[in-house]
């Protein structure tokens, strides 16, 4: 059985953070770092958007501002971020005020995909480098948390401290380990929403301010811009057994690719599901299988026009006359969203669209595509026994996936949060 002093599970920011921070300051330690995937697939491999502003991707369950500033700053100073350029958004901010809108302004920073991925080979080839074994394509199946040892599809692996941290993707994975290690833990929160698609013209405030973050009443907001080069992808959730069913995303190339013109966003609700307690990946299971039966097993993609006569759209809804772009995911299904969605849900995010139409005219123009559903799971809130997300005697969560952060820098933040552990712990 091979050991190792430290494990960690999952190669996005989380993980990254932490095998970063525990080399530097205890290089004689032995780490190892696995991924089901061959490649990372956290965040900074989906669009690479980074948001280095409190409280954007902080929940304040686990952060204060003091505690989220301090390791931002170190999460900047490592990755040195190039800023973008915010600018002419007073007017914006005003016309939000007046419906009681908030416009959050953010430092952020935008690699694309295909510079978030560039980043990520650079990235492990430093851990490499430094002597950090990385296993891709391997796949942890179970755990010891008495014994210390984790069971692969590979192998066993004995070792001293463990961290999981394996995004939002491995959400049940993360679940199924804390039942294992009788960890409690709730899961209560969900966020539902869609992702609009329309052409730059009619959003013209990325071109100022690249992700702009609206909150608006019903605990419903904006969520992740993606405009020059962008387009929408599907993800695939859940397993043969209880079946598959898909959420949809955004991403963009850098700046580098070649426009088209459009630009994507997601609209969220947050749903807390409080009396009964019941479980929002449960939930979100439920929603997006619903959908996918409507949808002839894909996501549902609706025109604002068709929406607003409360009909259907259909294939030739989008072609012709005032329908004037192409879909970036022509493979979901033309239905109609109000079959699938709660209707509480539905209105909220509704009346977000038409109150953001108010700040930026034009979002509600006939051609603009409703995608649905977009589900975020990342509210798995473990009871930890100490600041550092410690669960258990050489046990770790972090990252999106347990609760500790919404978004790559918070991501690493927790790494970095988590590995301050792991070295007082071992003095």
């Amino acid at each position: 059985m091979q050991h190792y002093d430290i494990v960690i599970v999952g190669t996005g920011p989380a993980g990254l953070g932490a095998a970063f921070e525990l080399q530097a300051r205890r290089p004689q330690d032995s780490i190892l770092i696995l991924d089901k995937n061959e490649m990372s697939s956290g965040g900074l491999r989906n669009d690479c958007k980074m948001n280095f502003s409190w409280p954007i991707g902080f929940p304040e369950t686990c952060w204060d501002e003091v505690t989220a500033s301090y390791y931002l700053k170190r999460v900047e100073d490592f990755l040195q971020p190039a800023i973008m350029e915010r600018k002419n958004i007073r007017t914006y901010v005003h016309r939000a005020e007046k419906i009681g809108v908030k416009l959050l302004e953010i430092r952020q920073s935008h690699l694309g995909t295909d510079g978030g991925i560039e980043l990520i080979k650079q990235l492990t080839a430093r851990l490499q480098a430094a002597g950090v074994a990385i296993a891709l394509g391997e796949t942890m199946k179970t755990m010891d948390a008495s014994a210390k040892v984790i069971t692969t599809d590979k192998r066993e692996i004995h070792y001293t401290d463990l961290i999981l941290a394996p995004g939002r993707s491995g959400f049940a994975f993360l679940q199924d380990m804390m039942n294992l290690c009788s960890i409690p833990y709730r899961d209560n929160i969900v966020d539902i929403g869609v992702r609009v698609e329309t052409r730059e013209e009619r959003y013209p405030i990325v071109k100022d301010y690249y992700d702009p973050k609206f909150m608006f009443p019903k605990k419903t907001r904006t969520f992740c811009t993606n405009s020059r080069s962008a387009h929408v992808v599907q993800e695939r959730y859940g397993d043969p057994e209880t079946g598959y069913w898909y959420s949809v995303n955004g991403h963009a190339w850098s700046s580098s690719r070649p426009a088209n013109g459009l630009v994507n966003f997601a609209m969220l609700k947050t749903v807390t599901l409080t009396a009964p307690l019941a479980s929002g990946q449960a939930y979100a299971r439920m929603l997006g299988m619903q959908a996918s039966l409507l949808g002839g097993g894909r996501p549902i993609m609706q025109r604002i026009g068709d929406f607003r006569l409360g009909k259907r759209s259909f294939a030739e809804s989008f072609t012709g006359d005032l329908y004037d772009f192409e879909p970036t995911l022509p493979s979901c299904t033309p239905g109609d969203i109000a079959l699938s969605a709660p209707a509480k849900v539905l209105n909220a995010l509704w009346n977000g669209i038409k109150l953001l139409d108010s700040i930026v005219p034009g979002l509600l123009h006939p051609s603009t595509i409703l995608y649905y559903p977009e589900i975020k799971l990342y509210a798995n809130k473990p009871v930890f026994i100490d600041q550092y997300f410690r669960v258990a005697e050489g046990l770790y969560l972090i990252g999106d996936g347990a609760g500790t952060s919404r978004g790559i820098t918070a991501a690493w933040a927790s790494g970095l949060r988590a590995a301050d552990g792991i070295l007082r712990e071992r003095g």
